[in-house]
């Protein structure tokens, strides 16, 4: 049986809205229906004064949806709007458990399976260390490229590392690291990640075919980033690795409002467009409390093979430039380089399928800053906690 959004929206019209005064489709709160691979994605949108008693009507939406023959998953997001256009904080669909107070000791440490952040409010992710974005002002930058040969320069010298694909509208970790299939899952319920070159690995490109484009609103996406980060099986890993969409709209917000981040890579090229849309990221950054881990030049230079001189395509330095001017740590230059290029395209990254050539021990040597800056702002952190002393 094939499932239509006309199927869907009669099977909605069975679930009474708030106060039970007509149905969820009648009262216009059920947003636009997606379909794709079976699965039905929407939102719900509730008022904002009663968003957290909202969960039972999200259950059961969820519950008819998923009844229906041949439909093979839901994801039903609730969403809460005020007057006045200012974003909302997305509505979480579980309730985060209240934390034990704490038992009077020496300086409070989080636990090593639920990092700590520097905002009230974030939830860490059971088995993760440190969650780390590479995020970019602009598309077209090289963004993903880097966080894959990042994550496999961190897992080359020696640490656990996983890869979270948050680019929800143009997924690349499929192709880069030439994994296809479904992740399967535990009891039907959370997924496993998928896995190669020793990363682990999740994506919206194994969930949904390649061509399929996905036309979400906000809310939507929000929901399919907390389930891909916090309903899957990640096991104990020191770092995950999450490569963020180009931008700072709504998934991008998502990430650094409600996970806590161990910190920020700014990918740029070296032209002054790049940077000005670089900066954007820079400032959102800081103005959510994620510490900044440094600044990557990618495409920063380009080495001719046949006579061995050097072209500044794109310019040079000015991600440099920026980095000391906002005092940031510059991580370094990755070339303009055929081979990086061609790796890429073929699933292999250089890192792994080139271990030994200079454009690997480039992005090694990038790896191993990031992880450094992630212990100082650990370190920072910890200093920054006070201790309880009884006297």
């Amino acid at each position: 049986m094939s499932v239509t959004k006309e199927i869907v929206t009669e099977r909605l019209k069975t679930v009474n809205g708030p106060d039970f005064t007509s149905n969820i489709v009648d009262l216009g709160m059920v947003s636009e229906i997606f379909i794709a691979d079976s699965k039905v994605f929407f939102s719900i949108t509730v008022p904002a004064a009663r968003a957290q008693e909202m969960e039972p009507l999200r259950a059961a939406a969820e519950r008819v949806v998923k009844a229906i023959p041949g439909v093979a998953g839901a994801v039903v997001a609730l969403t809460a709007e005020k007057k006045g256009g200012g974003m909302e904080a997305p509505v979480p669909s579980r309730p985060a458990p209240r934390p034990a107070p704490p038992a009077p000791s020496a300086a409070p440490r989080a636990a090593p399976h639920a990092p700590a952040s520097q905002s009230s409010g974030k939830r860490g992710v059971p088995g993760i260390e440190a969650i780390i974005a590479v995020a970019s002002g602009k598309g077209g930058v090289g963004k993903s490229t880097t966080a894959v040969n990042i994550a496999l320069g961190l897992a080359a010298n020696g640490l656990r590392v996983g890869v979270l694909d948050a680019d929800i509208y143009g997924p690349s970790m499929p192709k880069l690291l030439n994994i296809h299939g479904r992740p399967q899952t535990v009891d039907g319920k959370i997924l496993k990640p998928m896995e190669n070159y020793g990363l682990k690995v999740m994506s919206m490109g194994f969930l949904v075919d390649e061509e399929t484009p996905m036309i979400w609103r906000g809310p939507m996406v929000m929901s399919a980033l907390t389930q891909m980060l916090r309903e899957v099986e990640w096991g104990r890993l020191d770092v995950l690795v999450v490569d963020m969409p180009p931008g700072t709209g709504d998934a991008q917000l998502t990430m650094a409002q409600q996970v806590p981040l161990a910190g920020a890579v700014i990918v740029s090229t070296p032209q002054d467009l790049a940077l000005i849309d670089a900066r954007k990221g820079l400032n959102m950054f800081k103005k959510v409390d994620v510490p900044l881990l440094g600044i990557v030049e990618n495409m920063s230079y380009f080495i001719a093979p046949d006579t061995g001189k050097r072209y500044d395509i794109f310019g040079h330095g000015g991600a440099r430039r920026e980095a000391e001017r906002l005092g940031v740590t510059f991580l370094g230059e990755v070339p303009l380089e055929m081979g990086i290029r061609e790796s890429s395209d073929a699933g292999a990254p250089v890192v792994a399928s080139k271990p030994d050539s200079a454009e690997a021990k480039i992005y090694r040597d990038i790896a191993s800053k990031v992880w450094d800056r992630v212990n100082e702002e650990r370190g920072a952190a910890e200093a920054a906690v006070p201790s309880i002393v009884f006297e």
